[in-house]
């Protein structure tokens, strides 16, 4: 079977669909399965307690569910691993992954700023059990432990857009499992597992849903480390909704001609924007892609408060253009003198490029910084 992500992306997840007879996926709603064998159903639950999948039929909606399951092996063929566990959103993920660390013994993670500001919170407060240190890529191997479950890193990292070497970072990590956040480059741009990197964490809130009306969260990985999150998902219940698993199944199918529209428009934009005496500095990573950052010279207030036809709301990953201040929204809960000291200064703006046409978006943003 080819391996060009535009054709994987129509059709991962839906391979048997022709031999049941369906053109789109099907949307299995239910909350239970009944079953007269009862001794059955003790067995899939004892197999579904392991973390380990069974072929058979569901149990309960909270365990599993045949939606979720074809979302997961799509996202798990996209990113290039045998599995991917799905999560109600990306912090329910995020959540998992670190608790999966700590059942295991090992509770000190290394991460590296700048992450999502919900994600440095739940690091840095320590309310699932971990504890942080903070390290730059070059410090990192200084910081491991013997109890170090996990190194944890964004690139393009939340709202900077600054990159790591991951192939560097795996190498460093040695046995420890490298989770890396793809978010924001989606495997259309990247894809960490291919580099080494133990577990790949999207929000798929954003770019892999495509059309901000659905919530969800995945960890594409080995075996192993699948079986470990299946745990703590039956264990506490974040499983994906069946209905967003449907809908981030069908946006799978347009994300590399999104993303790749989308990032057409923000290279045009970044260049111009770096010509505008409106603006201190842009950031944009070096694989490209739909988000910017820039910092502006005058107030980031004022340019958020003048656009009229980019939409200025959190999130990102839309097919419209999203405009947010982080240090005022996604990064409000770091601590200032962390969130300045990885980038995130008071005049930056993150800027998620959609799929208007490239003039429109300029011109929207040239009246917003002139009027600031």
């Amino acid at each position: 079977m080819t391996s060009a992500m535009r054709t994987r992306a129509v059709h991962a997840g839906r391979d048997d669909l022709t031999d049941l007879g369906l053109h789109a996926a099907p949307l299995d709603l239910s909350t239970t399965y009944p079953s007269r064998d009862s001794a059955d159903e003790a067995r899939r639950l004892d197999v579904f307690a392991t973390g380990a999948l069974d072929p058979g039929t569901p149990v309960y909606g909270r365990i599993s569910n045949p939606t979720v399951e074809r979302f997961e092996r799509a996202i798990a063929e996209l990113e290039g691993f045998e599995h991917a566990v799905a999560f109600a959103s990306g912090m329910a993920a995020v959540s998992a992954s670190l608790l999966a660390a700590v059942a295991q013994g090992k509770r000190h993670v290394v991460a590296v700023r700048p992450v999502y500001g919900c994600t440095d919170h739940i690091l840095t407060s320590g309310l699932l059990g971990t504890e942080v240190t903070w390290a730059s890529p070059e410090t990192l191997a200084s910081e491991l432990r013997p109890d170090t479950g996990l190194v944890f890193v964004e690139t393009p990292a939340n709202p900077t857009l600054s990159e790591v070497d991951i192939a560097a970072l795996v190498a460093v990590c040695g046995d420890v499992p490298l989770l890396v956040d793809n978010t924001f480059a989606t495997p259309v741009l990247q894809r960490p597992g291919r580099l080494g990197a133990s577990l790949v964490l999207h929000s798929a809130t954003k770019f892999l849903g495509g059309h901000g009306d659905v919530m969800g969260g995945v960890v594409a990985c080995g075996a192993e480390e699948a079986a470990r999150l299946r745990q703590i998902r039956f264990a506490t219940g974040g499983i994906l909704h069946p209905l967003a698993a449907y809908l981030l199944l069908r946006g799978l199918s347009t994300l590399p001609l999104r993303v790749t529209a989308a990032s057409a428009t923000a290279a045009v934009l970044v260049e111009r924007l770096r010509e505008h005496p409106g603006v201190r500095a842009v950031h944009y990573p070096g694989i490209g892609g739909p988000l910017v950052a820039f910092e502006v010279e005058g107030d980031p207030h004022a340019v958020i408060a003048a656009v009229r036809l980019i939409t200025p709301a959190v999130s990102l990953g839309s097919v419209d253009t999203l405009i947010q201040h982080p240090a005022s929204i996604s990064h409000r809960i770091v601590e200032e003198g962390d969130r300045h000291g990885a980038g995130v200064t008071d005049n930056l703006l993150r800027m998620s490029v959609g799929l208007e046409d490239v003039e429109d978006l300029w011109h929207d943003l040239d009246q917003a910084l002139k009027a600031s």
